[in-house]
């Protein structure tokens, strides 16, 4: 497995690859892994001939006072866990490689980039957006493995790609939980024993949610009120959101007429946790 630092370093290892007829998959991360990232990798693997991750704490995502410099950190124990998917290659630039003096270049997706969680980070989905185009042309991968606990970054991603008719595959991999429902992240680890305890509300109350629409309770404002009142019942858990959207446009549903994306945002003494899931009316 080869560690690669820079652009020119990674964009020369992909034309190489590229030009022998090589299918090369990318899983990007911010790093300190754990199983769902594996997950992705997994879902990667088989889908491509040599496999690529990207690890990049991407400072251009974080708001002024948002968490950057606390953002748990650890490349050694990164790479122990890459080298059991056998992957092929880890991409692992520094802040000064990736935005050299001079930077001025952004990137924003309006429509399914507004709303949710940009309201509360302005900043997110035009540092998420840059970074993936530019990962995407450091790395030149034919397919691009993404988490759907991060649903509108994903929706943001695909739209890009398609408005920028990018000639990459955009593959979504499920969500993964811990045995107790709580979505895995890797701010997790800010939580006291309390608060994990509290947060397990955040996943009750989309599986209250999933019941009240398969018992053909369906309007958006009935499932919400309940969704809230599941999640502040933890003593730690306050709602940044809670919205019942169209899986694809991201606008908010008045009710669930056939499916819907629940999508929450949850603080937890000062952790913020984003959960989703699929609501189906009653067939």
């Amino acid at each position: 497995m080869e560690l690669i630092r820079t652009v020119k370093e990674m964009q020369a290892w992909a034309e190489k690859n590229r030009a022998q007829g090589v299918k090369i998959g990318l899983v990007p991360t911010m790093g300190y892994l754990h199983s769902g990232h594996l997950s992705l990798m997994k879902i990667a693997r088989p889908l491509c001939d040599k496999l690529v991750v990207s690890v990049f704490v991407n400072p251009m995502q974080f708001g002024p006072k948002e968490d950057l410099a606390e953002y748990p950190r650890d490349l050694e124990r990164d790479l122990d866990m890459i080298k059991d998917i056998t992957a092929d290659a880890v991409f692992h630039p520094e802040a000064e490689e990736m935005y050299p003096e001079g930077f001025q270049t952004q990137l924003e997706v309006t429509g399914v980039g507004r709303g949710l969680c940009q309201t509360y980070r302005p900043q997110f989905f035009i540092g998420v957006a840059t970074v993936v185009l530019k990962l995407f042309n450091c790395v030149k991968p034919h397919l691009a493995v993404f988490g759907e606990k991060d649903y509108q970054q994903l929706t943001v991603i695909r739209r890009m790609v398609r408005d920028l008719n990018l000639d990459i595959q955009i593959v979504g991999g499920p969500l993964i939980r811990e045995a107790d429902g709580l979505a895995l992240s890797s701010r997790n680890v800010y939580l006291s024993a309390e608060e994990r305890t509290s947060a397990l509300a955040i996943s009750q109350s989309l599986e209250t949610a999933k019941a009240m629409a398969a018992a053909g309770r369906v309007e958006a404002a009935e499932i919400l009120q309940a969704v809230r009142a599941r999640i502040e019942a933890g003593p730690h858990n306050k709602v940044q959101y809670a919205a019942l959207v169209d899986p694809e446009t991201l606008a908010d549903v008045d009710r669930v007429a056939d499916t819907a994306v629940l999508a929450l945002a949850v603080l937890v003494g000062k952790t913020r946790l984003i959960d989703n899931c699929l609501i189906k009316a009653e067939e």
